[in-house]
């Protein structure tokens, strides 16, 4: 399994834990702003962040030389995504509007790396 695989897979398992507990939080009369965190860590965290790292891994060889792609746009498809989803995080209780748009945009900017990097693994026979 490659390293940004097990980063992604772990990190997204770590996100996995922490929406629980801010479910369990909100359900023990947690703030109200703990809604959209804990649907976001659940959603893009947990879930995109599996995907993605499973994706990486699996899908078919780009080629012999670059079997993954190219390295550089897997690695910031998992800086930008998490970068996105950890501002949305902080930016979210503080109602930050600004801080919300970076985080959009950030997480957008990742799932276009990731979707440039793994286009080209679909091909076929």
């Amino acid at each position: 399994m490659p390293p940004l695989t097990r980063w992604f897979v772990k990190l997204s398992l770590v996100y996995f834990v922490a929406a629980l507990t801010g479910s369990v939080w909100q359900a023990a009369g947690g703030p109200l702003w703990l809604t959209p965190v804990t649907i976001h860590l659940l959603v893009v965290g947990w879930v995109t962040g599996m995907i993605f790292g499973v994706a990486y891994w699996m899908f078919p060889k780009f080629s012999t030389e670059q079997p993954r792609g190219a390295n550089g746009l897997a690695v910031a498809s998992f800086v930008l995504l998490n970068l996105g989803l950890l501002l949305r995080v902080v930016g979210e209780p503080m109602a930050m509007g600004w801080l919300l748009v970076a985080s959009a945009v950030l997480q957008w900017l990742g799932a276009l790396a990731f979707v440039a990097n793994t286009w080209p693994r679909v091909k076929g026979r």
